[in-house]
């Protein structure tokens, strides 16, 4: 007997099958892999987003520190990081009574 026919001998008599076809097999599984692929690199992702995010709070404190020092010293923390020269406010106020 050839395959469908045997196939169809089975429908007719109300079997159903066990299984699904080889190619279906592989086809859902190729699906179901690269789901877990994708997963997976979304989770690094997240993990180096997390270690750059406390990178960067780690800076913004050192930039902290810096304003720190530059208010000790300079009386000021305004300062162009461009080329460093120091933005003295003067007493706005005390200038117009003069």
């Amino acid at each position: 007997m050839a395959k469908n026919t045997s196939k169809k001998i089975k429908e007719l008599r109300g079997v159903k099958p066990e299984k699904v076809t080889d190619e279906q097999l592989k086809k859902v599984q190729e699906v179901i892999n690269e789901i877990n692929r994708s997963q997976m690199d979304i989770g690094q992702m997240e993990v180096r987003k997390h270690a750059i995010t406390h990178h960067i709070t780690k800076l913004q404190e050192d930039v902290n520190v810096i304003r720190d020092e530059f208010e000790k010293e300079y009386g000021t923390a305004d300062v162009n990081i461009q080329d460093g020269t120091i933005n003295y406010e003067e007493n706005v106020e005390a200038d117009k009574k003069d």
